[in-house]
């Protein structure tokens, strides 16, 4: 084992020093005269290697705090506890760099949200700060008074505390900034605006509707399955004999282009969809129009739709996208009177009620006034967590006002107090 140093900590030379051993190596005729002194003023180093077997030593002013420092790193080192502040002191971005091509995404859309969150919000913020300046109350302002919006406000923190998660476990900080930040909470919305459309409305609905896109309404009216789902959905997965759907794959938008995902929304999403006759007969429609055909290509990279053996396509015989389709229900809705233009208190941006999606609402709706339990509710929507259904789709009505009112008036009458 290698002998300790005798002189660690070393004291350093110092050239406005005047004690014999600084006037020596920094003699009076070079440097300047200085005043002679007994004790030298010079700062303390304390040397040592880190577990890479890279001399480090940092100065201090005095014996006391260098050794103090020396025996805490030994301690470190030898507990394997060390951390060396150089490895925090490189640039947000630089991590990124490094981090990034670590982390594993699970979906296209998951992996162009936490891209879209750099670019736009941690990036431009963050890029050029170092890992270890970043303090919780610098974050906690950020998310307050800069980023606007509940989801968008998650979305960014969310990325950025992963970051910062990474970079605690690869020991380049000792503490993680976003641990503990609170965002804004999510806008309240009144009952009345989360009302899906009632079957009335959407028989109204389609009466304006284009006729081309009438099956492809009425499919998703009596499916409740999501928009990818039935625009996804190809020949192969269709039984019209045993009157089913089995959900396989979807489309997705990466970015404005179409590309297929082989696996649903989340492992519920897989299940077998029951069809009514109203369904069977949409479904058999666009058979006809554009007799696809039956085989099941490979998924592969996504790159190659493979049209041919989509049920649901657009009138030229492409995949069918949102705002293509938003051009014909926008006017549908307002022709029908029942159009509301609705404010993302988040994103600013003006949105209509009743969306498409709204329609697996209406079909959620259906299911529970007709008695199917919530258990199986969730196996026919696709949802891992039963009382997700009741809470996001289930929405009370008018006819739940009206049944307390009658109850309360039957059950309790007024009476006159004299």
């Amino acid at each position: 084992m290698a002998r300790r140093a005798a002189n660690n900590p070393r004291q350093l030379r110092e050239k406005g020093c005047g004690c014999k051993l600084c006037l020596e190596k920094y003699p009076p005729e070079k440097h300047g005269a200085r005043r002679p002194r007994r004790d030298c003023i010079g700062s303390w180093q304390a040397r040592y290697r880190d577990p890479d077997g890279k001399q480090c030593g940092p100065a201090f002013p005095t014996q006391k705090e260098a050794q103090a420092h020396l025996d805490k790193v030994r301690t470190e080192v030898r507990e394997g506890t060390y951390q060396d502040p150089k490895r925090g002191a490189i640039t947000v971005d630089a991590w990124y760099e490094i981090w990034w091509p670590t982390v594993k995404v699970k979906s296209v859309t998951t992996m162009n949200r936490k891209l879209s969150a750099w670019t736009v919000h941690v990036q431009p913020k963050w890029g050029n700060r170092k890992l270890n300046s970043i303090t919780w109350i610098q974050v906690q302002d950020w998310i307050t008074n800069e980023v606007k919006g509940h989801a968008t406000q998650k979305k960014v923190l969310e990325l950025l505390r992963h970051m910062m998660v990474a970079a605690l476990r690869d020991r380049r900080i000792t503490l993680n900034p976003c641990t503990d930040i609170e965002v804004s909470p999510a806008p309240a919305r009144h009952p009345d605006e989360m009302i899906p459309p009632t079957a009335a409305q959407c028989d109204l609905i389609r009466e304006h509707l284009t006729d081309y896109y009438m099956p492809l309404v009425v499919f998703a009216e009596e499916t409740g399955m999501r928009w990818g789902e039935y625009t996804g959905l190809r020949a192969c997965n269709l039984d019209l004999g045993s009157a089913t759907v089995k959900v396989k794959e979807v489309l997705i938008d990466d970015r404005g282009k179409i590309r297929r995902k082989a696996a649903p929304k989340s492992r519920a999403g897989f299940r077998t969809v029951p069809l009514t006759p109203a369904a069977v007969a949409a479904a058999q429609t666009m058979l006809d129009e554009w007799v696809p055909v039956g085989s099941e290509s490979p998924i592969g990279d996504g790159e190659d739709l493979h049209t041919e053996e989509l049920v649901f396509r657009g009138p030229r015989g492409g995949a069918l996208t949102r705002p293509n389709f938003r051009r014909h229900w926008i006017p549908a809705i307002q022709k029908a009177g029942l159009a509301r233009e609705v404010i993302n208190e988040e994103t600013g941006r003006k949105e209509f009620w009743p969306r498409v999606h709204d329609l697996r609402h209406t079909f959620a709706t259906r299911l529970k006034d007709a008695g199917v339990p919530e258990k199986d509710v969730q196996v026919i929507m696709g949802h891992e967590r039963g009382g997700r259904v009741t809470w996001l789709y289930q929405h009370a009505g008018p006819e739940l006002v009206e049944e307390v009112r009658a109850a309360l008036v039957k059950g309790r009458p007024l009476r006159a107090v004299s």
